[in-house]
């Protein structure tokens, strides 16, 4: 089997966005024209199913406010992967992430379906759909 690097996993994410793989409460904002938009929870997931690592989570803030949650990676080399940053504008800022850790597959009701296309759109683009790992990590559930 042939090894992928980083920028073949990037492209197989962000060529599977779309507004039916976005955050449901803000789909109706999403755009080809920023596509990372509301994507960081279910691309964190799928990249830790695909690298492993930690799940990291920061602050958005807009005026000094909390107005949601940004979601990305650190492997265990201490690389920082954050395939969404590029959707905030200059008006929202992001926190240091903190560690979080990865909800069980059965308990994480919240973006499943979403999270599921996906990551199923993701492997079949890597052409691991029959769900061979790319490195060993969180594991691909069933």
């Amino acid at each position: 089997m042939t090894p992928l690097l980083l920028s073949d996993i990037e492209r197989a994410v962000r060529d599977s966005w779309s507004a039916e793989t976005c955050t449901p409460e803000y789909r109706a904002r999403w755009t080809g024209e920023n596509p990372a938009r509301d994507q960081c929870g279910v691309t964190a997931m799928v990249v830790n199913d695909l690298l492993g690592g930690e799940l990291l989570r920061g602050e958005v803030h807009v005026a000094g406010e909390r107005v949601d949650h940004h979601w990305w990676n650190r492997l265990g080399t201490g690389v920082e992967i954050d395939l969404t940053r590029e959707q905030f504008g200059p008006e929202e800022t992001v926190t240091d992430g903190v560690v979080v850790p990865r909800p069980p597959f059965e308990e994480w009701r919240r973006l499943h379906a979403e999270y599921e296309l996906l990551r199923d759109r993701v492997l079949d683009r890597l052409g691991r759909r029959d769900g061979t790992p790319v490195a060993t990590g969180g594991g691909l559930p069933a």
